[in-house]
């Protein structure tokens, strides 16, 4: 049930993110979600995009270094405390969160989380036994 995500590795100068937003608009990629993290030098834009071996191959055709991975997707209670109790959860369950980030969701009493995990079957199983929706592609 995992959704894929293409993580690219970017220079971390001016105009990187819209070269590669542009490159995916301009070829009729819709972005799910999008989330950059950085460092002085590089930064890795993680994308979750509509048909995602599509846009790998757009990204790869404009010779830029990536990777596709599986992550885990899950809604919790748009609320004070909704993140920490699912967090909790996978906690004592043993999981271990590599990364995290939240995505706007359709419904307004919902808050959608995207993990990178070192276990995505695990993590669905836990979520999944406390009655959290885990979200597929």
């Amino acid at each position: 049930m995992a959704v894929k995500q293409i993580s690219v590795y970017l220079e971390n100068k001016q105009g990187t993110i819209s070269d590669i937003t542009d490159l995916l608009a301009d070829n009729g990629v819709d972005l799910r979600s999008l989330c950059i993290a950085d460092t002085k030098t590089f930064g890795i834009l993680r994308i979750i995009a509509d048909d995602i071996d599509r846009a790998a191959d757009i990204i790869r055709e404009a010779g830029h270094t990536f990777n596709v991975r599986e992550v885990v997707c899950f809604s919790v209670p748009d609320e004070a405390g909704g993140l920490a109790k699912v967090l909790r959860i996978l906690d004592d369950g043993g999981v271990n969160i590599e990364y995290m980030y939240a995505v706007i969701a359709n419904k307004a009493d919902k808050a959608r989380i995207i993990v990178r995990v070192d276990d995505n079957a695990k993590t669905e199983e836990l979520l999944s036994v406390a009655g959290i929706e885990v979200i597929s592609e």
